[in-house]
This record gives C-alpha cells, structure tokens and sequence, in this order.
C-alpha cells in the first residue's frame, strides 16, 4: 500500500485488524450450521463484547479470553504473550451450562431472545474468582461500584474462544456514524488525516470538553468525537440526547473537515485507570494516534484519585500502547482570565472560576434553567433542559 493511502497507525498488537464477521456469501450457510448447535444466551454486555471483538475494536482478540489470558490481564495489566490488555473480557456461564460443554464443541450465540447470531469454538472452560477480579480491576469488590457489581455478578466459569458473528448484534443505533474501525480509518484515508486524537465521552459536551478538544485539535490534523453508546449507569444521560448535543456542537462550533463524530458500541465498565488503558488501545484500533486523558477518566465515585488515569500508562513503555495520550488538568472558566483555563495556565483562586459540579448541574437543568454560558453552548443547555422536562 502507498504511503498516501496507508493509515496513520497499525491496530493494537499487530500488523491487521482482527475480522471475525463471516463474509456474506458464507452467511445463510453458517446460520444453517448454528441452528443444529448448543446455545449460549448472552445478555447486552455480552453482546456489546461479541460487537467489539467481531469488527476488531478488541484486536488482537479474536474471541472470549482464555485462562492464560485472563489470569495475566487480570494481575499484570497484559496479555498471555506480553501484549498491554488492562481489563478481561470474558463470557461466563453457571455451574450447569459448564457441565454440559467441553473444550473443542462449537456452540452458537444468541440473544436474550433466542436469535443466533454468532458462533464460538471452545478452546477451554475455566473457573474464576469474580470478587478477585473485581478487586484487581476496579479497586473494590462493592456494589456500589457499578463496573465491580457487574463482574461479581458474572457466572465464574468461563467459555473460551474465537467467534464468528453472521448476522448483525441487534439493537445497533445511530448506523449514520461510523460505527466500526475500518470504516474510521477508512474516512481518516479520505480526510487525508495523519494525526488524529480522540475524545472520549459518555456525558454531554460542556466548556471544559470543548476547550480541551481544540487545544490538541492544534497539534493534529482532525479530531474523534467518539462517544460511548453501549450501556451506561441509570442516571448517565441517554446516548440519544447526547448524539443530538454532540452533532449540534460540531456543526456549530467546529471547523468543516477537522472534526468528525462515531460512535463506540462498547459498554462502559468504570474502571478509571484501567479503562483508560483500555479505551486507549480501542482508538488506536480505530485509527487515532492521539488520546485525550482528562480528570477522573471512566471513573466513578471517589474509587480513583483525580489523575490516576494518567499515571497508569506509565506503566508501559510508549511503543508498546503505540497511541500518544494527551493529558489535561481539570478546565473551567475564569473570570479573572477572562475565558477558559486550567490550574496549569490560571493563576488564579476558585472563586475567581466557574466550578459547577454535575449534580448541580443536573438541579439547574430539573428546574428548566440554563447553565450559564461559560459554562455550556446555549444549544446544548437547551437541549438538556428539554429532556431534562421530558424525563420529570
């Protein structure tokens, strides 16, 4: 391939982009085969997992984690063979659905509603601590931490594999926007783009975002806006209302052909540094060579300090993550400054600064009142306050 028409950086681990979607001729055959199989049902974070590792969001994993795998990503932050992986991906079963499978028999995967959609070819069963797993990942094993919650309710036995997707994960949304990594990197070739950062995001874009977004959108060529649309907690705001404040911010406040909006099927975990990690390696397979790493990234809570999320990938030397993390301190508006600011470039106090925190945020917007302006565009504060009536 040309140097114009190569993309910006190799995927996660290798050379290509993991495929396991079947090709379409094969596909009426490979759901007759299915149909003959054992099934395994996998509920919405299962099937966000199955998204990732089909299209190669997840490469180099090519299916459900192992048990070398899973014990070194686990303990030390890496894979059997060395690779950087921070967080396991797993699919579990029970105690019964164990017992009825063995190393080597092909199943099919499903959903909820018994539609297969994939198949998997089990390379081994294993059994796992989950409240172990919680305390590595996530710091605490409580349930009052969303993502620890989520794993300590996982069966412990874990079928392993490589899978093979041939019909769409259902419940796919917002198909307008690049959804996988080929079809990124493919609008990155088009862009003529060479140093692409993204953004990360499940929450509405605020002042502080877009002012961090413009900053490294000065050292590269064009920006990600590459929000999360998988699940989320209870009283995140929906990924309907947020896409429609994102585009509005883009369209209005960001310069044609710099900038450009995807979305990320995966469901978010809350696992502050190490999801960072995580959610690092995916944009590097989605073809960013840039990072953005702001306060308390993925966190929840007060489980992580302010900047662990940065520190962690000090862990690894640069070539090993390959993608460049741009670190920002927490932003605002000051009034002293006169625009916006962090504690890296103002020198001034707090209460010179507009510090709004998310729950207070949250009792303006219930009350039909607009943040201020150095605080939200008017149009994204517009559209909050309409769902957020809505919702009442």
């Amino acid at each position: 391939m040309s140097s114009e028409h190569r993309d910006a950086i190799t995927p996660h681990g290798g050379a290509e982009l993991v495929d396991r979607a079947v090709p379409a001729p094969e596909r009426a055959a490979a759901r007759a085969h299915a149909a003959k199989l054992s099934v395994i049902a996998l509920g919405a974070r299962e099937l966000a997992d199955l998204e990732m590792l089909s299209t190669g969001a997840f490469s180099p994993l090519t299916g459900f984690m192992g048990e070398a795998d899973y014990l070194r990503s686990r303990d030390d932050l890496r894979l059997a063979n060395g690779v950087p992986w921070s967080i396991p991906i797993t699919l579990g079963v029970d105690d019964a659905g164990a017992r009825e499978l063995k190393p080597g028999q092909e199943i099919a995967l499903a959903t909820d509603g018994g539609s297969r959609i994939a198949t998997l070819k089990i390379s081994e069963i294993f059994r796992v601590d989950r409240k172990r797993e919680a305390e590595a990942v996530f710091g605490t094993a409580d349930d009052a931490h969303p993502g620890a919650k989520n794993v300590t309710s996982t069966p412990p036995w874990c079928v392993a594999g490589p899978v093979a997707l041939f019909e769409d994960v259902p419940g796919r949304t917002f198909l307008e926007y690049p959804r996988e990594p080929r079809q990124t990197r493919a609008a990155f070739r088009e862009l003529g783009w060479r140093r692409i950062v993204a953004f990360q995001t499940r929450n509405p874009t605020h002042r502080a975002h877009e002012y961090i977004q413009k900053a490294a959108l000065e050292i590269c060529d064009g920006l990600l806006v590459h929000p999360l649309v998988g699940e989320t907690k209870g009283d995140d705001v929906p990924a309907a209302i947020r896409m429609e404040t994102y585009k509005v911010l883009l369209d209005k406040y960001y310069p044609k052909g710099r900038a450009m909006l995807a979305v990320m099927p995966a469901h978010m975990r809350y696992g502050g540094p190490r999801e960072a990690i995580l959610h690092a390696i995916i944009r590097r397979n989605y073809g960013c060579t840039h990072f953005i790493v702001g306060r308390d990234h993925a966190g929840v809570g007060n489980y992580y300090g302010t900047y662990d999320a940065q520190k962690i990938f000090d862990r690894y030397a640069h070539q090993e993550i390959g993608i460049t993390t741009l670190n920002f301190e927490n932003t605002f508006y000051c009034g002293k400054c006169g625009g916006m600011a962090s504690y890296k470039t103002c020198p001034h106090a707090d209460a010179d600064r507009l510090l709004l925190s998310g729950t207070k945020v949250r009792e303006m917007l219930r009350a039909g009142q607009a943040p201020p302006l150095e605080y939200t565009r008017p149009e994204i504060a517009e559209i909050l306050v309409r769902a957020m009536r809505a919702s009442s």
